[in-house]
């Protein structure tokens, strides 16, 4: 162990290196079901100079890299290594918030910077970042928006990888690249600021959009050291309403007429068991609130910024009011134990010490994929009865269904809770997470997200695609150091 970390000296210097036993152990598996395996070194870069000094030396020495920035605990494989002697790139000490533009709405940050931190940040400007469902407090923002997590405002947004603009970043083979509308100017942020350039086009340059090889890829195409996100302005009204059924699909005509017209701010739906995992503080009041929540709850919010923001609360919370009511619904302001006010701080800020959805039994794993609305009954349907296959407990199962890309698709996510120190109900969820993951292939899932077994389920579907991949990964890191072992049939 030494002898190694003397070898990453040569090239970053020796106290961003560490072999600790303890400290390996801690990448060596998360809260997935992939196998796990111990590094043999984590490197802490301090720049974007180490962590090109790094690849460097990974590609001289042909070691395998995987890029981490986020704290634990980690959900989905995509940072455990899945080859042996590979060194760790924890990029989370790279946190600091490079650039704050209030004119132009942008945002740089390094890969370390959690939600916690940015959001104070960018309140003191009136900004804001559109977040995904109350993520973990140790979540790195850039990574979050690599891995095109779904969005809350997802009914405006742009793009799958909105709020993603520019990046820099350290590819496979060496070379370190400016991406989008940073990649036309000198390759140095500060000279493009004092010349009013603000990387706020993801786009290029020239003729290739980079940041899409970039996004959904678990680090296996080169190393993010900073990016360019879009925000928006803070609500000075910001309200939250639920419509609830007993049934998913009296809900589903409402949710396409409300995107139709674009109403709301935040739109997305969970089952009771999910709504009460988000809510409850302890088990205990998770299990009280799971009998007394309604089946289905569309939570739906409404903002209103600089502009008018009264008149475009009550506009759009009248106009939401009518829409139910065509579709037989009632919007309300409170649950059996959950209000809505209560309800709008969970979503939009970041989860406390410990996960929500780890609050219930201590660890979970989840499947999740892009579909359609109209097709989440049946995989809603499909998923339960295999639930009762494997002897997995239905009532524990948690639902969450998240409109993207101004509702052209729509996330579907099955949280599956078990205790961890409990051999039996682990044994569950990882049959139940197996066997379910298969079946949902089968049906027509779409894994845009393709991690762990889901790579093999998704590529497998189609050939060329998977070919033209292999190549790019050929061009990018022709060494295959970066993240090996994923993305990969």
């Amino acid at each position: 162990m030494t002898d190694i970390k003397n070898s990453i000296a040569q090239s970053v210097s020796a106290d961003c290196v560490t072999v600790d036993p303890d400290a390996l152990a801690s990448y060596s598996s998360d809260l997935s079901f992939v196998r796990p395996m111990m590094p043999k070194a984590v490197v802490k870069p301090k720049s974007s100079a180490d962590v090109k000094a790094l690849v460097a030396w990974a590609r001289e020495t042909e070691t395998p890299l995987v890029p981490v920035s986020s704290g634990g605990p980690r959900l989905h494989g995509d940072t455990v290594p899945s080859v042996p002697d590979a060194v760790i790139a924890d990029l989370s000490g790279m946190d600091r918030i490079l650039s704050v533009n209030r004119q132009h709405r942008m945002v740089v940050v390094e890969p370390g910077v959690t939600y916690g931190k940015l959001q104070s940040e960018l309140a003191k400007e009136g900004m804001t970042l559109a977040t995904s469902l109350a993520p973990r407090a140790t979540k790195s923002v850039l990574a979050s928006t690599l891995e095109v997590e779904p969005r809350l405002n997802s009914i405006h947004q742009w793009n799958y990888m909105d709020p993603l603009r520019c990046m820099e970043v350290v590819w496979g083979d060496g070379n370190l690249m400016f991406t989008g509308e940073a990649g036309g100017a000198p390759r140095d942020l500060k000279t493009q600021w004092d010349s009013e350039k603000w990387q706020v086009s993801g786009t290029g340059p020239m003729m290739l959009d980079f940041y899409r090889l970039l996004t959904s890829a678990q680090g296996t195409m080169g190393i993010v050291t900073w990016a360019s996100l879009k925000c928006e302005l803070l609500p000075q009204i910001h309200k939250m309403f639920f419509a609830s059924a007993d049934h998913l699909t009296d809900l589903i005509d409402f949710v396409y007429r409300v995107i139709h017209f674009r109403f709301s701010d935040e739109l997305f739906i969970l089952n009771r068991v999910q709504l009460a995992n988000l809510m409850g503080e302890s088990r205990e009041e998770i299990d009280s609130l799971r009998r007394d929540l309604p089946a289905w709850t569309v939570l739906i919010g409404i903002a209103g910024r600089e502009l008018l923001p009264e008149e475009r609360v009550r506009a759009h919370e009248t106009s939401i009011r009518d829409i139910a009511q065509e579709h037989g619904q009632t919007l309300v302001s409170s649950l059996p134990g959950v209000r809505a006010e209560d309800a709008l701080e969970k979503v939009i800020n970041p989860s406390g010490e410990t996960y929500w959805k780890q609050t219930y039994k201590g660890a979970f794993d989840e499947i999740f994929f892009s579909t359609t609305l109209d097709r989440t009954p049946g995989f809603i349907e499909a998923m339960y009865a295999k639930a009762v296959e494997v002897g997995y407990p239905v009532g524990d199962i948690g639902v969450y269904i998240q409109p993207q890309n101004m509702g052209t698709s729509y996330h579907l996510e099955f949280s599956l809770p078990y205790a961890p120190d409990n051999a039996a109900e682990k044994d569950l969820a990882s049959k139940l997470f197996h066997s379910a993951s298969e079946m949902f292939a089968a049906m027509g899932a779409y894994y845009s997200r393709p991690y762990g077994i889901w790579s093999r389920l998704q590529l497998n579907k189609d050939a060329q695609s998977y070919q033209t991949l292999t190549k790019l990964r050929g061009i990018f890191d022709p060494q295959g150091i970066m993240n090996p072992g994923k993305l990969a049939i």
